[in-house]
């Protein structure tokens, strides 16, 4: 059971990522390297699929530095209102923060949408979003 449920959560984090990818291109390279690992977890094992991972890890942390750096200089009042505001633990314990993880996003995104006052603070460009 746990096996597919690695894989399921692989499978939606996939379709989070694709769904992200039709905003910012660039959620397209974690998309492709989660579906993968949904298929066939042994492909973390390839050469190939450990330099993508690197190289976007790398990436990915270099913007992020740069982003803290941008709101710590010229923050808001409401962090929201910016567009960047957006150990080894046991078997079953991780496999149960594995599928909070995976749901969070989804979960996160029916509240927002749904939740009329929050979207009335939202700033223009986000309002004709999905």
């Amino acid at each position: 059971m746990a096996p597919a449920l690695w894989r399921a959560c692989n499978g939606l984090m996939a379709a989070f990522f694709a769904l992200a990818a039709l905003v910012q291109v660039v959620y397209t390279i974690p998309a492709v390297l989660t579906l993968l690992v949904g298929l066939n977890p042994e492909v973390t094992g390839n050469v190939i699929w450990k330099s993508i991972s690197a190289i976007h890890i790398l990436f990915c942390t270099v913007w992020a530095v740069g982003l803290a750096s941008y709101l710590l200089h010229r923050t808001q009042q409401n962090i929201l209102h910016e567009e960047e505001g957006r150990n080894p633990v046991g078997g079953r314990i991780q496999l149960a923060i594995a599928i909070v993880i995976t749901l969070f996003p989804f979960i996160s995104w029916v509240y927002i949408y749904i939740n009329k006052e929050m979207r009335s603070s939202w700033p223009t460009h986000c309002k004709t979003v999905i």
